[in-house]
């Protein structure tokens, strides 16, 4: 696991980020409902929401995630393990919570699953870049739209997935201009607010990738916020500009390297 040699603190562990941004009352209805992994826990969010993701309270690149839907015979596991993804049947909750106990690494949370909106019939999701200089503002400096591979439960990079531009999801989408330049503002505006309130719970963070999603209504969302050395080593290729600017506002902190 990579360790971090450079000035940035971190909020370790996604229920407790969650927890800080659902104190706040514009960023409460951006949040998935979440709860630590348990069967009493498991069997609530289930009888809530049809799907749930069990993830890692800290980890990354997709690995160690399941997801669990209802089925006409009872319910569905599939779990992401390395860069392979399985599938499980069950025919009750327990047995699904007893499987999903016996194969996890580490400490889980519970997630509403989010229908995201597609693209081809893939799911899609947004990294968006904020970091700030030392005593500096907060800047969103660039953005990753993360296409889920075929099938996948997950979008990364690390688990076939491809990434394009915000432009080239408008294209691909038929947005206006207009309509992309929209998402653009409001992507910027929800990602500043998130790194303000998460900064302003633990002092001297430098840098956060923030993972955002629209559904499949054009609500948003937000899945995910990295603050333990987000990588961005892929923008090199897709947008050199929005990459030389990372790596301006990484070095002013002391970061050396986008991977």
């Amino acid at each position: 696991m990579y360790k971090r040699r450079y000035a940035s603190q971190r909020i370790r562990g996604k229920l407790l980020v969650n927890r800080y941004l659902s104190a706040s009352r514009k960023l409460k209805p951006l949040i998935p409902r979440t709860a630590w992994f348990s069967l009493s826990n498991l069997e609530s969010m289930m009888n809530r929401f049809d799907a749930v993701y069990l993830k890692p309270d800290v980890g990354s690149l997709g690995k160690g995630i399941f997801r669990l839907s209802r089925s006409e015979s009872g319910f569905e596991l599939y779990e992401i393990k390395d860069n392979l993804q399985l599938y499980a049947a069950f025919g009750t909750l327990a047995e699904a919570y007893e499987h999903v106990d016996l194969a996890r690494t580490s400490r889980l949370i519970i997630q509403e699953a989010v229908a995201l909106d597609r693209l081809d019939g893939r799911p899609y999701d947004i990294r968006v870049m904020v970091q700030r200089r030392r005593r500096g503002p907060w800047v969103c400096t660039g953005f990753m739209v993360k296409v889920g591979a075929e099938g996948k439960i997950v979008t990364n990079y690390h688990q076939g997935g491809e990434l394009i531009t915000m432009d080239r999801l408008g294209d691909l989408l038929a947005l206006s201009a207009e309509q992309t330049d929209g998402r653009i503002r409001q992507l910027k505006r929800t990602a500043l607010r998130i790194s303000r309130t998460l900064s302003a719970r633990r002092s001297g963070m430098h840098e956060m990738g923030i993972d955002f999603a629209y559904d499949d209504k054009q609500r948003l969302w937000v899945l995910e916020v990295n603050s333990n050395h987000p990588q961005f080593h892929p923008l090199k290729e897709l947008d050199p500009h929005a990459y030389d600017r990372m790596m301006r506002f990484a070095a002013s902190y002391g970061r050396r390297s986008a991977e």
